[in-house]
């Protein structure tokens, strides 16, 4: 067993909990109540202070060590979803097409990650454009910001 640990860290878009241990993150948690609080773990601190750099402008690509998914299938998937690039945003149907995949399981994978912003579901859209739901703090709010955060800090109007 291991010890899990977790921080607590203060973004524009409210309170995040990080919880991992020193090899990995189990979750990230957006709109998180409570004080700040660091963590000590290394895989939480590594991921507090690159989110504490994405919204500052400084970082726009994680390097964060994740579980592995119980299917090879499964973790293609996420992989072709973080490999949506920062200030980019695909379709659920183009991002199917790009993994051989189908929009629901796109979907599914979208609203069931635990780890919001690292694994970028708030990139994929909706068919024609529409914001479409977000599982993640304020919901499509929350999308809206980070979709806009990225797009200022990538220099696009």
């Amino acid at each position: 067993m291991y010890a899990r640990d977790h921080a607590l860290i203060a973004t524009p878009i409210g309170t995040i909990r990080i919880e991992g241990d020193d090899e990995q993150l189990t979750r990230v948690l957006l709109g998180a109540g409570g004080n700040g609080t660091r963590g000590s773990a290394k895989a939480v601190r590594a991921a507090a202070d690159q989110l504490a750099a994405y919204f500052s402008g400084d970082l726009n690509a994680f390097d964060v060590d994740l579980p592995k998914l119980k299917s090879p299938r499964g973790n293609a998937l996420r992989s072709g979803l973080i490999a949506v690039g920062y200030g980019e945003t695909l379709s659920y149907g183009e991002l199917a097409r790009r993994l051989e995949s189908g929009p629901r399981a796109i979907g599914q994978l979208c609203a069931r990650n635990p780890f919001p912003i690292i694994v970028p579901c708030h990139r994929v859209l909706g068919a024609g454009g529409a914001l479409g739901s977000y599982s993640a703090g304020d919901g499509p709010v929350t999308k809206q910001w980070l979709l806009d955060h990225e797009r200022r800090h990538k220099g696009e109007p």
